[in-house]
């Protein structure tokens, strides 16, 4: 392939990734406080709407066509065999508790699997990631089975993807499953697939994780049967297959890999496990020991936990996006793209955290072996940003999407009062312009709702598994209803907080509070509001900036 072809393919690759960029967390079963498993998901995207996709269990006839559509583009592909079954899912779990998420990392550019325009059509592909998911939920019931659809997928009717990291979980295990796509040269996919310890964490962000594959240990690796002897014929590898290593073959290890994608999984690491300074060279200075695929945590972790490391900006850490230049007069978190840029002939970059305002979706996937499936699978789902969004309990029993994350309901282009993509990015937006000062008042909001939930689940699932002894349908009627409240409850509490937050800090001011209410004079007048200016930071820098002391005061 000539040197024109692959930059244009690299240039192209990479404005996937900057568009197309996700994080996924994992926690195994004895990692966790309550013996769950547990996987996350970022979906961040510009062009990605918040809503909640469903599909009902449904029976098929013999010579069924499934058409495929790109999920990123709903570019149609071509048509897969269906199956005689297919299960329930909601989101991205299914009925049986199987839950599948993913991150996308930049491939070689020599692995193409589709040229940029104009160019001639590549051979036969079908299945890209997004269609692997949701096709897979509808197929496995756990998540050995879950690889074998997908590996099996892709190698009868080809990748039409590039790199990509899966995190695949049921009640018991949880796998990271990496493939990239053979190229325009071959059909199918290499791939590597790796159990996480049940007592360990890991992740993936945008950057290829599997190093070393323990080919010996059949039990908790799977992989391609060319997933080396590919790497070697392409000239990529020449070492003892011990040696191996699939990220250095396959993905492109450049500084903002490390940084602004094994940096997100760090910051996981560096909260509930020690010892991870020795990492941090790694992802600051592309030197010293490679971040480990998994670590054990020092502390069990909870749901909550999960969410509010979703919510990360490098909080407490060197990388602490509030505390650096870029965040400006709010002491803000939030860098707008492009993330990078060049002044005066070097180039620059801000920091990439888990929580970004691009988000369309977000979730903690919660799986319990206890419990029968229909209460056992609880996806905690919310909308736009992690950091200023709600997490509501979707049981993946329900059968009804809550009306604020139904499909159809608004879009990117059409706003709606109704749905809580909308409403959540009206709060987000008020308070990106004033960080420090609005922040506080969001996480009260969503504080208060996220501890209602935590109090009322014991309760709710209990009433639940009595329904369940005498009929299971009452069960899902029960959950998909809470489930429905428990959302437009959220989405109306946030409506509410949007309008609070334009009356209290309208024009640059703060309106005063009493118990609760806006302050008036005895004779009902508004109290006059504060005036809080800027922080110290924004002052001093306009005085340096006054070189001639334009802006001093005369006396």
């Amino acid at each position: 392939m000539n040197k024109k072809l692959i930059s244009a393919l690299a240039l192209m690759l990479a404005g996937v990734q900057a568009a197309f960029a996700c994080t996924s967390l994992i926690a195994g079963k004895n990692a966790t406080a309550d013996g769950s498993t547990m996987i996350t998901y970022n979906a961040d995207a510009y062009v990605l709407y918040g809503e909640l996709y469903r599909q009902p269990a449904a029976d098929h006839k013999k010579g069924e066509m499934l058409d495929i559509k790109e999920w990123d583009t709903h570019k149609y592909l071509g048509q897969i065999e269906q199956v005689e079954h297919t299960y329930a899912t909601v989101g991205n779990m299914n009925e049986h508790q199987l839950a599948i998420t993913e991150t996308t990392f930049d491939c070689r550019p020599e692995l193409p699997y589709k040229y940029p325009p104009p160019a001639p059509p590549p051979p036969p592909a079908i299945m890209d990631y997004g269609s692997l998911i949701y096709v897979t939920l509808q197929r496995a019931r756990t998540a050995r089975e879950a690889i074998r659809v997908m590996t099996s997928l892709v190698e009868r009717y080809g990748y039409y993807s590039g790199g990509e990291s899966f995190s695949i979980a049921d009640p018991n295990e949880v796998w990271v499953l990496e493939m990239v796509s053979k190229g325009m040269d071959e059909k199918g996919a290499v791939w590597a697939a790796i159990r996480i310890p049940d007592d360990c964490i890991s992740g993936h962000a945008n950057q290829s994780r599997i190093h070393r594959i323990p080919f010996g240990d059949k039990q908790n690796c799977l992989y391609s049967k060319d997933v080396v002897k590919y790497a070697r014929r392409k000239g990529w590898f020449k070492g003892k297959d011990e040696d191996f290593s699939f990220c250095q073959a396959y993905a492109v290890s450049d500084y903002l890999a490390y940084r602004g994608c094994d940096g997100r999984v760090w910051a996981y690491f560096n909260r509930f496990a020690d010892g991870m300074d020795r990492y941090l060279p790694w992802v600051t200075e592309m030197k010293g020991d490679a971040l480990p695929l998994y670590v054990k945590p020092t502390k069990k972790l909870s749901v909550r936990d999960l969410q509010e490391m979703m919510r990360d900006h490098f909080d407490g850490t060197p990388m602490d996006m509030r505390k650096e230049p870029g965040a400006g007069d709010w002491d803000s978190p939030v860098r707008y793209a492009p993330l990078t840029w060049t002044q005066d002939s070097v180039e620059y970059m801000h920091e990439r955290p888990i929580a970004t305002q691009q988000t369309g979706f977000t979730l903690v996937a919660q799986m319990r072996s206890w419990l029968p499936d229909a209460v056992g699978g609880v996806l905690w789902f919310g909308v736009d940003d992690s950091s200023l969004s709600v997490y509501n309990p979707m049981y993946c029993c329900l059968t009804q999407v809550p009306e604020c994350f139904r499909q159809g309901n608004g879009d990117s282009y059409n706003f709606s009062w109704t749905s809580a993509f909308w409403v959540n990015n009206w709060v987000a937006n008020q308070v990106y312009s004033r960080y420090s000062q609005m922040y506080p008042d969001v996480r009260a909001v969503q504080k208060r709702i996220e501890d209602s939930y935590e109090a009322a689940a014991p309760q709710i699932e209990a009433r639940a598994l009595e329904a369940y002894k005498e009929n299971p349908a009452k069960t899902v009627e029960m959950l998909t209803a809470y489930s429905d409240s428990c959302a437009m409850s959220a989405t109306d509490s946030y409506r509410k907080l949007g309008e609070y937050l334009l009356v209290k800090y309208l024009d640059g001011r703060i309106k005063k509070e009493k118990d609760g209410k806006f302050e008036r004079t005895a004779d009902g007048y508004p109290v006059a509001p504060l005036s809080p200016g800027y922080n110290e930071n924004y002052y001093r820098r306009v005085v340096e900036s006054d070189t001639t002391g334009w802006l001093k005061v005369r006396k």
